[in-house]
């Protein structure tokens, strides 16, 4: 019965921690989204009408690249080991990461043109940099620490 206890136990404070990292984890995320947007906001310099127009849209976008990513992970996170035990297996990881990245750039190129449609195409092109500047920054930032 002890050991029956101590099995309870173990799995209830296994289920704790990984809830508590889950959250840490969205809590980070959270605060690298605050920064990303104001980051942009500072390098583009959206008016208040323009951003108004440009966040939701852009949270959509990252909505959808979000989605598309996950599908990807969810299929082949458990090859952590690069050891593919076919060759068959390794051209559909291939064949996936390329449908992937595809996918990724479908999703760019539409929201380009929308956000063309609701923003000055110089602001889109500042965007643009600005979040590839954000990203370089956010890496050099993980680096340093």
């Amino acid at each position: 019965m002890k050991q029956y206890y101590r099995i309870i136990f173990l799995f209830s404070f296994a289920l704790f921690f990984a809830g508590a990292s889950l959250a840490q984890t969205d809590a980070k995320r959270d605060k690298i989204d605050a920064l990303r947007t104001a980051f942009i906001n500072k390098k583009v310099n959206f008016t208040t009408r323009e951003a108004e127009a440009f966040w939701p849209l852009y949270n959509e976008m990252n909505d959808k690249l979000d989605a598309a990513r996950k599908t990807f992970r969810l299929r082949y996170n458990s090859q952590t080991n690069y050891n593919f035990e076919t060759d068959k297996e390794a051209d559909d990881y291939l064949n996936a990461e390329l449908t992937l990245k595809q996918k990724e750039t479908e999703i760019n190129k539409d929201y380009i043109e929308r956000f063309k449609r609701i923003l000055p195409v110089k602001k889109v092109a500042a965007y643009r940099r600005a979040e590839e500047d954000f990203k370089k920054e956010l890496i050099r930032t993980i680096k340093d620490n």
